[in-house]
């Protein structure tokens, strides 16, 4: 019986805009800034405050580990021209007998608008489809970040359900501290039948093209 890879390999993906890549020491000042700015504080469950000592884990330790560990990969999303950091692609809790992984992604605030976050997502899940041979991507959205929502549904994602009182989230308090609520998670899923056409779409809408990658 051939024995499946359990690891994703160490590559880099590309789109007519970005390079997503492994993090790099060089991100660090980018990642900090991003990881503070109150959105992603308010969705993910990031240290708040996000220091320098939290960056460094995460691109030394926590990033690389998700790959060579087998429970995912990271991506960190950079523009092509400038190699500005625009956000993370991280594929985790993979099951490798299913074929299936759960995506999350995070966007910087000066890059949110520019449809980065659809063109990395779906690069990411056409690479996990066609090269990794994957049957199964699962995205969790807390109920009220619409903005998380819309990039499922821009990528071709199903609609599967609620988990009700599934997530802590946190919003700002008075004093500019912030609290933990309760939320319920969006359930969606992208099948590699899912993406048919919608490469297709996206690029008629003006966006750039999915389809290269290395």
């Amino acid at each position: 019986m051939e024995l499946r890879m359990t690891t994703f390999p160490d590559v880099s993906i590309s789109t007519e805009r970005l390079v997503l890549r492994p993090f790099e020491p060089s991100d660090i000042p980018a990642h900090i800034e991003m990881m503070n700015d109150e959105m992603v504080t308010a969705w993910t469950s990031v240290p708040q405050p996000y220091t320098q000592d939290d960056a460094e884990r995460w691109v030394h330790t926590i990033a690389p580990a998700e790959r060579t560990g087998g429970r995912g990969i990271v991506f960190a999303v950079t523009e092509f021209l400038t190699q500005r950091l625009v956000g993370i692609v991280r594929l985790h809790h993979t099951n490798w007998r299913a074929l299936a992984t759960e995506a999350q992604y995070v966007t910087a605030p000066w890059a949110r608008g520019e449809g980065y976050a659809t063109e990395s997502v779906l690069a990411v899940a056409q690479w996990l489809f066609r090269d990794q041979k994957f049957e199964r991507i699962e995205v969790r959205t807390a109920a009220d970040n619409t903005a998380s929502q819309q990039v499922a549904q821009k990528i071709g994602c199903i609609s599967e359900g609620v988990l009700r009182s599934a997530w802590i989230a946190r919003t700002q308090t008075e004093d500019g501290g912030w609290t933990d609520f309760r939320t319920d998670l969006l359930v969606w899923s992208l099948l590699p039948e899912d993406l048919e056409g919608v490469a297709e779409q996206m690029a008629d809408s003006g966006y750039a093209s999915f389809t290269d990658w290395n």
